[in-house]
């Protein structure tokens, strides 16, 4: 897969070290930075590239997550789930067709985040036939009428 990574100026090294994790698990990574204090910046910018079909999926992070998270949504076609713990991750994709994960760097720590990134990248995919579907396809007419 294509992950696009993301970050604020407080997660630099945090997201660095989850990129060379998700490049030991084979996938391509292309870094959007940021060095930019103003996270909603490079956020959009992730989002973008995701929900034009350029990547396959983006991992955004800043100090908790929340940020990045709330700026990503406001792209068309993006969606970004918060998580903290695995489950979330597994779920995030599975029950919510998340295209992105944001996480907080002073929230989880590294190794955490690591089994989170490959629960996400790896657990499956969305099932359009599931009990989810109507769910989803409801935030997604939601925002088609907007």
């Amino acid at each position: 897969m294509k992950i696009v990574f993301g970050c604020d100026p407080n997660a630099t090294d945090f997201k660095l070290q989850l990129m060379d994790y998700v490049k030991s698990l084979g996938h391509e990574v292309t870094d959007f930075g940021s060095d930019d204090p103003i996270y909603a910046n490079v956020a959009i910018k992730c989002a973008e590239a995701v929900a034009s079909g350029e990547f396959d999926r983006g991992i955004v992070v800043c100090g908790t997550g929340i940020g990045v998270s709330i700026a990503c949504n406001k792209v068309k076609g993006a969606y970004a789930a918060c998580i903290h713990d695995v489950y979330q991750a597994q779920r995030a994709k599975l029950s919510n067709n998340a295209n992105i994960i944001t996480m907080g760097a002073q929230v989880v720590g590294i190794k955490l985040a690591e089994m989170m990134v490959k629960e996400y990248l790896t657990c499956g995919e969305f099932d359009t036939n599931g009990r989810s579907m109507a769910k989803v396809q409801r935030i997604v007419d939601y925002e088609n009428e907007q």
